[in-house]
């Protein structure tokens, strides 16, 4: 009888198996240039915290997904075209994003802020800002908030990946950055090439530019599977694993209020 029973667990658990290899896979999409939430390693494996809570939600919704790589400016319209299923790179809802896809409840929420020179003596205003060659990720909520708010009087200067806004920040090419404040916290501030320089003004959290929070983001008719990501986000949040995830990345609430 125990034979026959462990023979059945068995036979179902390949059965399982078998039909999540043949299910059609769901393509992610990311442009891997965020560290710590999406990049690559040397060998060209996808890593980061989106990376693994990405990998939690598939496992628990039990859906084959499989990562394929796109230029920042390049995910929406490749959603769109179907070149991919889902958006996973920390992509914030806004109202404007609304308009075109569809997002699941976010995933974790953080403010932005501006990084300078410790002795550059800049301020937060157009005066303060005024001819300044600030730095921001190309098509991001970033790059938004500085046009509208500064475009007038700074050098707003956009780039493919947020590496290379760091790379002419030390070297002198930029004033000042504008981006996600742990990403710009973690990813420089925290490391080496980050020493003399800090957070200058305030956080800005104003929804209009800095969204509700980070999430996936799906085509509008694709309901059905933001459902499972979002049932998948709840579970994963009840029973440990996004804090195991996270703690490996933070010492701070990165899922925020």
């Amino acid at each position: 009888m125990k034979k026959t029973m462990t023979l059945a667990l068995v036979m179902a658990s390949l059965v399982s198996g078998s039909a999540l290899a043949a299910q059609k896979p769901v393509r992610l999409a990311s442009d891997f240039t965020y560290p710590p939430f999406n990049y690559k390693d040397a060998s060209g494996t996808p890593k980061g915290f989106d990376i693994e809570i990405a990998d939690a939600l598939c496992a628990e919704a039990k859906l084959n997904c499989e990562w394929v790589s796109q230029s920042w400016d390049g995910l929406i319209p490749s959603l769109l075209a179907r070149k991919s299923d889902v958006i996973m790179a920390s992509m914030r809802i806004t109202d404007e994003r609304k308009q075109r896809v569809l997002f699941t409840d976010k995933y974790y929420q953080t403010p932005a802020r501006f990084v300078a020179g410790s002795e550059a003596g800049i301020t937060i205003s157009e005066q303060g800002l005024e001819g300044k060659r600030i730095g921001v990720q190309l098509g991001t909520i970033h790059d938004r908030y500085v046009t509208d708010k500064f475009g007038d009087v700074a050098n707003i200067r956009r780039y493919n990946g947020q590496d290379e806004v760091y790379l002419d920040l030390q070297s002198g090419r930029l004033d000042a950055v504008f981006g996600n404040s742990d990403q710009l916290a973690l990813a420089f501030l925290e490391k080496e090439q980050g020493q003399g320089f800090e957070f200058v003004g305030e956080a800005v959290t104003d929804p209009a530019y800095i969204g509700e929070g980070t999430a996936l983001a799906l085509r509008k008719n694709d309901k059905a599977l933001a459902e499972k990501f979002n049932q998948a986000i709840a579970t994963i949040r009840a029973n440990g694993t996004y804090d195991k995830i996270a703690a490996k990345y933070f010492s701070f609430d990165i899922y925020g209020e």
